[in-house]
């Protein structure tokens, strides 16, 4: 049986940054990763962004094995055992553990309509969609949020033929205020991107060495290739079964260890406790899984850490950029200081008078800044925001 005293689920960017966490407070101890993959861990966020303007797939590697771990590829966990500390994979493979990380994020929600959707989240998921990009033209792109926007540039900006389909007004619209959602579709559309708002998928069937995507209105488009971007779902199922406590994710206190002493967890499966905001969240970005996942690490050598970090994210879209910080609703109250209409400004949004999140909207270097406003108490009002940054 093999043995670690440090035990990590899950083989993405969060266990590259918790093992990363280990090594700083121990460095000899051993560490074992047990991964669904069958790639070593890799950077995501570049499979939608530098990987289509010209950067080479070996930049994603993140080098985990270099640092003393014993990684264990292609295979998944199917029982904790939390009393004996043991897990088992679908190898029936038993690992003993010391303290052990769930970094095992989430599966991709997807449609019932066959496997011939390419459901974009791994580098296989990008490996797939590029060679069937380098021999084909037209491709359809359901969803219209974070994956769903960056899949669509990065495909036109090689000169790919894309339809967007997806139900919400406008491009981004969960997030950013319905007049700069509207103003993305008339952007897309002027860098050649037909963008169907408003539209469900109604099926998605084959026609021989094509696809027809049919929505609900009646519409049928004939492509060679469908990329979907619907979010996850975390996968809390084998933390749920061993008896952990578990919400909109695997529940962690400020040390990210969950209910049990010796079993902690981090990334897009974890739910902690943001002071700032004062609520308890989930956050499916490379920032989160980085700080979150380095902190996990360091706990579970045994440094008393206290997770209160805001994550940002951010993202390309063609020639815009962004970075967020906060909770971004478009429900929200809504304060925008455009420098330049849609094209440079910050967007606040607010909750009785205090400022819940901002999107920088090719604004850099003002994350930690914004950090801090959100942080105070307020009251805010609009005036007392422009000019800011």
């Amino acid at each position: 049986m093999p043995q670690y005293e440090y035990l990590i689920l899950g083989g993405g960017m969060t266990a590259d940054a918790a093992v990363h966490g280990i090594r700083e407070v121990d460095r000899t101890s051993e560490i074992g990763v047990i991964a669904a993959e069958p790639h070593a861990p890799y950077a995501r966020p570049p499979l939608s962004k530098a990987l289509w303007k010209g950067a080479k797939p070996e930049s994603v590697q993140l080098g985990t094995a270099d640092l003393g771990v014993e990684l264990h590829l292609g295979r998944n966990a199917l029982e904790l055992d939390t009393r004996g500390r043991r897990v088992t994979d679908d190898q029936r493979t038993t690992y003993a553990y010391g303290k052990l990380l769930l970094a095992n994020g989430g599966t991709p929600r997807r449609l019932p309509f066959g496997d011939s959707i390419i459901y974009f989240r791994t580098v296989d998921d990008y490996q797939r969609l590029r060679s069937l990009a380098d021999q084909k033209r037209r491709f359809a792109v359901i969803g219209g949020g974070f994956i769903g926007s960056e899949v669509a540039a990065a495909l036109a900006m090689n000169q790919r033929q894309v339809t967007m389909v997806f139900p919400d007004a406008g491009i981004g619209s969960r997030i950013f205020p319905l007049d700069l959602a509207e103003f993305l579709n008339s952007y897309y559309r002027e860098k050649g991107v037909e963008v169907l708002a408003g539209e469900h998928v109604a099926a998605v069937e084959a026609r021989g060495v094509e696809t027809a995507v049919i929505t609900q209105s009646g519409r049928e488009l004939m492509v060679d290739g469908v990329v979907a971007g619907l979010g996850i779902e975390p996968n809390v199922a084998l933390a749920k079964a061993a008896g952990l406590r578990v919400g909109a994710g695997v529940v962690v206190d400020e040390s990210l260890r969950t209910n049990d002493p010796h079993v902690f967890a981090a990334g897009d499966v974890a739910e902690f406790f943001n002071p700032a905001l004062g609520k308890w969240m989930r956050v499916e970005h490379e920032d989160n899984a980085n700080t979150m996942g380095r902190m996990a690490g360091r706990s579970m050598a045994g440094q008393a850490v206290r997770y209160d970090h805001l994550p940002s994210f951010y993202s390309d879209l063609f020639d815009l950029g962004y970075e967020a910080v906060g909770e971004l609703d478009s429900r929200a109250e809504v304060v925008a200081d455009w420098k330049e209409r849609f094209r440079e400004g910050v967007v606040y949004y607010l909750h009785d008078g205090r400022v819940r999140g901002a999107l920088l909207w090719n604004v850099w270097g003002k994350v930690d800044a914004v950090r801090e406003l959100i942080a105070k108490p307020g009251p805010f009002r609009s005036e007392d925001l422009k000019g800011l940054f």
